[in-house]
Formats: C-alpha cells, sequence, structure tokens
C-alpha cells in the first residue's frame, strides 16, 4: 500500500536526520523531494502545492530549526498536515434516530458497489445491526443474482423485483425493511461506463424518493486522479456524504487517498483491502499517515487480532504453553487464525520498522498452504507426537500433501526448535512463565507476553 510514495518520503527524513542542526535550505531541498514524490505518487498538483507550502512555513519556525532533534520536528509536521490533508477524524456511517438508516452506492461501472454493498452490510452485521441489501442495478447481466448469492454467503436478505423502475424498487424496499424490522437499507445502484445525464437523472429520481441518510460514491484507488475528478462530478450532482475507497490492496500510488478530501471536501469513510467480504476496513486518515511515513499501525493490528482471535482458545493456548503441551494441531490452529487477520505481508507492515526491514523480501503465502497440507496429511497421534514420525511416515505424508520428503522433515526440525524454545522461557529455569522460579512472595511471575 502505497509503497513508493513511503520509500521515498522515509529516504528523504532519513537524509534529513543526518544533518544534525537544520538550517532553512536543508528544508527547502528536503520539500523539493516531497513535493516530487507526492506528483509521482499521482496527488493533485494543487493539493501538492498547498501541502508543501504549508509544512515549509511551519518548518522553518525558530522551534524547528533551534530544537535539538529538528528532523523529527519536521516528520511530525508532515505527519499532522497528511492527517489533515486526508480529512483529520475518521469518517463514520449517519445512523438515523429513526430506522432504517438508508445508504445509497453510487459509482461507475466496475467500481466494485456490488462487493462493497456487501462488504458493508457484513461489517454493519458484525456490529448489531439487520441489514438489507437492494438490488437496484437493473442492467448489468447477473447484477441481481451477484447480489443475491453474496447475500445468501453472509446471510444477509435481499430484496429485488426484478427488472421494474429503479425508484420504485428503492422506495419498496424501505416499507419491506420497516416490516421484516431491518435497520439498514443498503441501495446497490447502477453505474455507466462514464458519466452521463441518463445515470443522474437516475440517481437523483431515487435519492428523491428514499432521501438517503448516506451516499456513498465507490470508486477504484488504482485510477488515481480519475477517481479524484469523478468524486467530483457526482458530488457537485448528488451532494456526496463520504466515498469508499477499494482496491487499497493494490498498486496503489495514494493519489486518490491524499487528494479526494481536499479537492471534493468529501471524506473517505471505507477502504476495500481484498478480495473477501471481511476485507473493508473504516479509513483512519491519522493510522493512514503513520503507515505512509513507516511508523507503524499498531491500533489496526490491534483491532484486527481481537476480530480474529478467539478469547477463550486464546485462554486455552496459554494454559498449553504453559504446561509445554503445545502441538502441531495448535500450530494448525494458530496459523489459520492469523490467516483471517489478512495476508501476512500487510500485517507485517503495521508493525513498526518492520514493513522497511522486510520491504525486499519475498513473502509467499503458499508456504502456508504447504504446511497446513502437511500437518493434515499426519494421523492425529503424530501431530500429537512427532517424535513417531519416522522415514517411512514422512513419505507417508510427502504423498499425501503433495510436497516433498525435504519439506516435512524441514517443517518438524522448525516444529521442534519452537518447542525447545517454549520449554526455555516456560521452566528451564529463566522464570518467565508460570512453570519458572517464584518470585519473592511466592507469587508466578504473569505470563508476559500473547498467544498468537
Amino acid at each position: 500500500m502505497f509503497q513508493g510514495l513511503s520509500e521515498k518520503l522515509q529516504e528523504t527524513f532519513k537524509r534529513l536526520k543526518g544533518k544534525g542542526k537544520l538550517k532553512e535550505a536543508d528544508v527547502s531541498e528536503a520539500m523539493r523531494e516531497v513535493r516530487v514524490a507526492l506528483l509521482e505518487a499521482d496527488v493533485n498538483f494543487k493539493v501538492v502545492k498547498d501541502f508543501v507550502a504549508k509544512v515549509k512555513e511551519r518548518s522553518i519556525g525558530q522551534e524547528v530549526l533551534e530544537s535539538l532533534s529538528p528532523a523529527q520536528h519536521v516528520i511530525k509536521i508532515v505527519h499532522e498536515e497528511m492527517i489533515e490533508l486526508m480529512g483529520g477524524a475518521t469518517g463514520k456511517i449517519l445512523i438515523a434516530s429513526k430506522p432504517p438508516t438508508v445508504i445509497m452506492l453510487i459509482g461507475l461501472q466496475g467500481a466494485g458497489k456490488t462487493t462493497h454493498a456487501a462488504k458493508l452490510a457484513n461489517m454493519l452485521k458484525k456490529q448489531g445491526k439487520h441489514p438489507l441489501l437492494v438490488a437496484c442495478d437493473i442492467y448489468r447481466p447477473a447484477a441481481i443474482k451477484q447480489l443475491q448469492v453474496l447475500g445468501d454467503q453472509l446471510k444477509v436478505p435481499v430484496f429485488s423485483m426484478g427488472q421494474d423502475n429503479p425508484r420504485d424498487i428503492a422506495k419498496a424496499s424501505i416499507v419491506h425493511a420497516n416490516q421484516n424490522g431491518q435497520d439498514v437499507v443498503i441501495i446497490d445502484t447502477a453505474g455507466r461506463l462514464h458519466i452521463n445525464e441518463e445515470l443522474m437523472g437516475e440517481l437523483r429520481d431515487i435519492k428523491s424518493s428514499v432521501k438517503p441518510h448516506e451516499i456513498l460514491l465507490v470508486v477504484d484507488a488504482m485510477t488515481g486522479q480519475d477517481a479524484v475528478n469523478v468524486a467530483e462530478s457526482f458530488h457537485s450532482d448528488l451532494g456526496l456524504d463520504g466515498v469508499i475507497l477499494t482496491k487499497l490492496d493494490g498498486d496503489t500510488r495514494g493519489g486518490a487517498a491524499l487528494s479526494i478530501k481536499a479537492v471534493t471536501g468529501c471524506t473517505i469513510k471505507f477502504v476495500g483491502i481484498g478480495e473477501k467480504m471481511d476485507a473493508i476496513e473504516s479509513f483512519h486518515p491519522d493510522r493512514m499517515a503513520s503507515r505512509i511515513l513507516g511508523m507503524g499501525d499498531v491500533l489496526t493490528l490491534i483491532e484486527k487480532a481481537q476480530e480474529s482471535f478467539d478469547e477463550k482458545k486464546a485462554k486455552e493456548m496459554e494454559q498449553k504453553l504453559r504446561k509445554q503441551e503445545f502441538t502441531l494441531d495448535d500450530f494448525l490452529d494458530q496459523m489459520q487464525q492469523m490467516k483471517k487477520m489478512g495476508p501476512l505481508s500487510s500485517i507485517l507492515e503495521m508493525i513498526p520498522g518492520v514493513g522497511k526491514q522486510l520491504k525486499d523480501v519475498q513473502i509467499d503465502e503458499k508456504d502456508t498452504a504447504h504446511i497446513e497440507a502437511i500437518i493434515r496429511s499426519m494421523t492425529t497421534e503424530e501431530r500429537r507426537k512427532p517424535v513417531l514420525i519416522k522415514d517411512s511416515r514422512k513419505k507417508r505424508i510427502a504423498k499425501g500433501s503433495g510436497t516433498s520428503v525435504q519439506d516435512v522433515g524441514r517443517l518438524l526440525k522448525q516444529f521442534e526448535q519452537m518447542q525447545k524454545m517454549m520449554k526455555q522461557f516456560s521452566g528451564g529455569g529463566m522464570g518467565m512463565l508460570g512453570g519458572g522460579k517464584k518470585g519473592k512472595k511466592g507469587k508466578r511471575p504473569k505470563f508476559p507476553f500473547p498467544t498468537v
């Protein structure tokens, strides 16, 4: 995410840190490099001009130039201005005081409206809401069927009236929601390949008939400044309440995310970060700015862990680690819970300093699939007691998992090393876990790190 921009900015500030005391010329040189990095990331040129001017004005003040760590002051200023540029506060859905809350998704064809209508419904369902998806795209082949399939997958009801007028479908869906206890109505509208009067007229009709509490524009982050231009056109005609930026996990340079708020005044409320139905996040300008500047995003990492990890299982795992009973079954279970958090590469990016250290390391997600296949090819007894696995068993496991005997041996060796390390922490005289030495008052030291 924003890899090119992030690397260039971090390199610029790294050189700035090596200066010790800063002069105005040093700040000017750094700001030139920041300007180039932002323009290369496809940020709107007017936005870049204003951003650099603000940062420079604040950075050449006496307080900064005479401080003991002026470079850190400059980075802090860039961080603050970047947060402001992307909207400052986190945007939220306006929930109606009298249900249902009506959310209307609009955008061009191919931006991902139907998929993100389902993702948004899934997110709201997890928050205790009872969403209803409404199929108002009557033109695109199989659009209604796609929404119904996604609704069935998520166990979210879908309202459809076939090829009827979209305005009538939208009106009828509100009545249906009131009768069936659905407190959020998400309307999936039709798109076009480009903005035209026919599209805008239809959207204005739907808006006037149901009076949505939120009109959210779905735009593709990979289209860069085109996304900003699309947002500007829709906003001037319909009045947007927010933006959902999709494909932020792809080859995104960052221009749209950094320009939309400044150009249109609309906040980015959500971002799509993958294909799965839970791959949608609230957009936090402060966290995004931290990630761009290489500061990590620990809060999002914690939230992902809390969503993905079962508290009861975590406690059971802690007890197993204390008693040195960690098996290959437990290892497999932990891997599966980690996968729920998303791709490993995106998780590592959130850890301060780690993303930069591993930027040239290729993380192949297939490796975890191979490990899973190997473990699943073992018997229950073999998973519990890996020492039983000798040559003949290794051959059987390798054949069953589609891997090599060497792969099986490598996994067993790594698991053995992991167990030895855990044994050192849990009772080998280190006194770090419950099995170690007692403290001064006879109490066991508290388990110092969470299970993963």
